[in-house]
């Protein structure tokens, strides 16, 4: 069963990524052109407002490009920092905890893009097609990675 599992993590984490960064394009297109509903229940965000206009560009701009997996990393990395600001600068000095702040969503997008910092775009990315066409990425060059001893509980 974990053989199975491992080989199906690669495509898990690409579902992952496409999921989390549609869902966070939609909040961005919300915000921009007030499809969806609009931002907080209807109509846009004013242009160039702080820091509700510019949050809404890195979510469009940020979730698309997360959702391609084109510069996954640092489009995630972007996005989770603007996740963080979000709690802390907008919910969390209503109160600490996100149930109690509304803060929810903030927080998971903020830790499911450091997630995807960390790991990758996963499989089938955008990302993927320019590395195996550029021929610069070669496997054998590659230094092999370390296995993790297994913990068993």
């Amino acid at each position: 069963m974990s053989i199975r599992l491992n080989r199906a993590q690669p495509y898990a984490l690409g579902l992952f990524r496409v999921v989390i960064g549609f869902l966070f394009a939609c909040h961005g297109a919300a915000s921009l052109f007030g499809v969806l509903g609009g931002s907080m229940g209807g109509g846009t965000v004013p242009t160039g407002t702080w820091p509700g206009w510019y949050a809404a560009v890195i979510q469009l701009v940020g979730g698309t490009l997360v959702a391609l997996g084109l510069g996954t990393r640092a489009a995630a990395f972007v996005s989770s920092g603007s996740m963080a600001y979000a709690y802390f600068k907008v919910h969390q000095p209503e109160s600490l905890f996100p149930l109690q702040n509304g803060g929810e969503a903030s927080a998971v997008f903020c830790w499911a893009f450091l997630l995807l910092v960390f790991t990758g775009p996963g499989a089938v990315a955008v990302d993927r097609l320019f590395s195996s066409r550029g021929g610069s990425v070669d496997k054998k060059d590659e230094p092999a990675r370390e296995q993790s001893p297994a913990v068993s509980v």
